[in-house]
């Protein structure tokens, strides 16, 4: 076991009821997940079995020119009109609607050859058995791509279509997450001890296959919007005092960082908390984390980690930490119609304490930065304010 620490290494954990709070929203979620019809469904496949799926997929192409049909793929719509919320599992989800794509056609024609070039290059990866990052793809043929939003796209729908990953494709983005905390694992075989990666923490690998071996005595992972922030929790070790593990993903997380939070809740079970700007956008970021994004609906299962709890900062924390007027920012035009865009959304009524806090920041007009915290002292964060909230189980 490389977890927990030898005697000589024990931590002296703050006292309180904070433990026992955190304790009770243990287990996350056990069930398995059952999702409902009407669904596209979608599951890991390994190299081989993907392999054949994309000879099959090419030969019917071939015998559809053959017959002198109109070759073409049906592909997964993936616009947002075609998304689901399903509230018994609380995910967003991808429908079953799809949509042709021609090849012979002057309006799709484009689109279905760099389809049929990115499905070439992923038959490559796949028999060479390596990966490449989505910016790689891109330079195998940048003058059909001409930009790289084409070929991202046609990643997704290829993945979609063959009803698998983006991750099964052997094709990744680069991961701009970081970890750190009570948390060791093996990455590629090699040890990664993350109570020992300086103030920056250890970069999540994009390569999230490679990651075994994970253990902790982690009571709860902490979900940290911004860098400032988690370089602050690390370099106070605040991990050390509240065991637990620190996980940002730098403002909208990567697939990386949602996949690498995913992995450990799955291994460890533990719960998270989320740490985000009191902001809309902050809560949209907290909730891709947990229900998944419209854009990677398809393979919502494999990315959502549900029962995030939202620690802070929340819209009546201003007030009630006495966050000065001074510190404290007007919400913009983008700020209020995203929030009354999520006012309206489902999944936002099923959650009714964070509704209530959403009405507040609408009507009192303002958010804050996590870092407003710091207009108490530069140790306000990890001295008073999260062993606070901690305490008292002011989470929702």
């Amino acid at each position: 076991m490389l977890m927990p620490p030898s005697k000589k290494q024990k931590l002296k954990i703050a006292k309180g009821k904070w433990l026992k709070n955190v304790r009770k929203i243990r287990p996350i979620r056990k069930k398995k997940i059952v999702l409902p019809e009407g669904v596209h469904v979608v599951r890991e496949l390994p190299a081989d079995e993907l392999h054949k799926k994309i000879h099959k997929l090419a030969n019917l192409i071939t015998q559809q020119i053959l017959k002198g049909e109109d070759p073409h793929f049906k592909i997964p719509t993936r616009t947002a009109d075609n998304v689901i919320y399903d509230p018994e599992n609380d995910l967003l989800l991808l429908g079953e609607r799809r949509f042709t794509r021609n090849l012979l056609s002057l309006k799709s024609g484009r689109d279905a050859a760099i389809t049929m070039r990115i499905l070439e290059l992923v038959h490559f990866l796949l028999e060479e058995n390596i990966h490449a990052t989505k910016r790689e793809v891109f330079y195998n043929d940048p003058a059909l791509f001409r930009e790289q939003d084409k070929s991202d796209d046609a990643l997704e729908d290829i993945a979609a279509m063959l009803n698998t990953t983006r991750d099964s494709l052997h094709v990744v983005a680069a991961a701009k997450g970081a970890v750190v905390g009570r948390l060791r694992f093996k990455e590629g075989g090699d040890l990664i001890d993350c109570t020992k990666q300086g103030t920056g923490g250890k970069a999540i690998t994009p390569f999230i296959d490679t990651i075994t071996d994970i253990e902790s005595d982690a009571e709860f992972i902490l979900l940290v919007e911004k860098d400032a922030a988690f370089l602050r929790l690390a370099e106070d070790r605040f991990y050390n005092k509240y065991p637990s593990i620190i996980v940002t993903g730098k403002g909208q997380p990567d697939i990386a960082t949602r996949m690498f939070v995913k992995k450990l809740v799955r291994e460890l079970k533990i719960p998270v908390l989320g740490l985000v700007d009191s902001d809309p956008y902050g809560m949209k970021i907290l909730l891709v984390y947990s229900i998944g994004s419209k854009r990677l609906s398809y393979e919502t299962v494999f990315l959502a980690t549900p029962d995030i709890k939202w620690l802070g900062v929340l819209p009546s924390d201003l007030d009630k930490y006495k966050i000065p007027k001074a510190a404290r920012l007007k919400l913009t035009k983008s700020d209020y119609r995203i929030g009354k865009l999520l006012k309206n959304e489902p999944f936002m009524r099923k959650r009714k304490r964070w509704l209530k806090e959403l009405e507040l920041m609408l009507r009192n007009k303002e958010k804050a930065e996590i870092q407003a915290l710091a207009s108490h002292g530069f140790r306000f964060l990890t001295q008073e304010y999260l062993p606070t909230k901690l305490e008292t189980a002011d989470w929702i």
